[in-house]
Formats: C-alpha cells, structure tokens, sequence
C-alpha cells in the first residue's frame, strides 16, 4: 500500500537516558530475584484491603495469602475473667545470715 506519509524502513531505536535507566531497572530487578534464590525471601507480612499475605522486600514476591471475610470466631465458654488476667508475682525479701 502506497501512502504519502514518510514511514520508517529501518527498526533502529535511538539509545536514550530512557532506557538506559529503564535496563538498568530490569537488571537491578533481576538481581534481587537472583539473590532471594539463593538465601531465600525476606518476608514480611502484608495486608491489603481484605487480603493477607506474605510480601518480600528485596524482591517483591508475593505469597498466595489468604482473605479476610467473615464473622470472627466466636466465644464458646466465657469463663472466669480473674483467672485469666495477667498478674505479676509480688516480690517477698528474706532476711539472710
């Protein structure tokens, strides 16, 4: 098909700042994946709306995770509140010899 618009015959891209960056970002990227295969992921827990998962930070790996719905669980036997509270134990001091 003939046209009247210049078109380019050649598939040569101009090397740019651009890209530069755009590779070097690519190569960092693969780097951290690189090092997480070999001493494993540094994860840390992640939420996000509804969502909780396991996220890594140097390479941003994400676990399956699981969602948050539903009802919490709910309080089977109420008990007796004192025998559950958290108390420290009093300090008695002895005379010695």
């Amino acid at each position: 098909m003939v046209t009247n618009y210049p078109q380019r015959l050649t598939a040569t891209t101009s090397i740019d700042a651009q890209a530069t960056a755009s590779v070097m970002k690519r190569a960092m990227t693969r780097f951290g994946q690189f090092m997480c295969g070999l001493r494993g992921h540094d994860a840390v827990l992640h939420f996000e709306g509804k969502r909780v998962m396991m996220r890594c930070t140097s390479c941003g790996h994400d676990s399956p995770g699981w969602e948050v719905t539903g009802r919490a669980p709910r309080q089977r036997y109420e008990g007796d509140a004192r025998r559950h509270a958290i108390v420290t134990p009093r300090l008695v001091l002895r005379k010695t010899a």
